[in-house]
């Protein structure tokens, strides 16, 4: 029975053997890095599919070449409407040759993350007579109240509006305001 793996890459999942060659969404490696894949399912004699026994299984590729895919387009239209789009792109893609696929005995070594020595803060860089002394806060001094101004004038009253018809209602049952009588003259004054 043949050895092989299920690595998942950008979002999808492929199925690799020692010595496959397979096209993935593009990844961030030069050309002729070696990248280590993340299993997502292994076998050999047995199936290894739990977490922990998948933290013994190597995947490695070799990044062969980074190409672009054929181009892709979109058209999109609507009839009568006058509606009509373009568009296209070509998808950014990394060629891997898979070198290494197989269980180890035991779980490997985190790689370590090297810091740069200029990163890191040194004591020796300023000294003790250069370093200024702690001072504490004094506490603002209080502002004195603001000066009373004259006491403003009440606002006028505004009238209300009138309520706007429900619009559930049909409108020729709905009640039209009347306009006001106009006031006579000789009303008697």
């Amino acid at each position: 029975m043949n050895t092989y793996a299920v690595i998942e890459t950008g979002g999808k999942q492929y199925r690799v053997e020692k010595g496959t060659s397979l096209l993935v969404d593009r990844l961030s490696a030069k050309e002729g890095e070696k990248v280590a894949l993340r299993p997502v399912m292994f076998r050999d004699k047995e199936v290894v599919a739990g977490a922990k026994e998948l933290e013994k299984v190597k995947v490695e590729a070799k990044v062969a070449e980074h190409l672009r895919g054929p181009k892709i387009k979109v058209f999109k239209y609507k009839p009568k409407k006058g509606y009509r789009r373009r568009a296209g792109h070509r998808s950014e893609l990394t060629k891997l040759e898979v070198t290494e696929v197989k269980l180890l005995g035991r779980k490997p070594a985190a790689a370590k993350k090297e810091e740069p020595a200029e990163a890191k803060p040194t004591a020796e860089k300023k000294p003790a007579a250069e370093k200024k002394p702690t001072t504490t806060k004094k506490p603002a001094a209080k502002k004195a109240p603001a000066k009373k101004t004259a006491a403003k004038k009440p606002a006028a009253k505004t009238k209300k509006a009138a309520p706007k018809p429900s619009s559930k209602k049909p409108a020729a049952k709905r009640k039209k305001a009347k306009p006001a009588a106009k006031k006579d003259s000789d009303d008697g004054s």
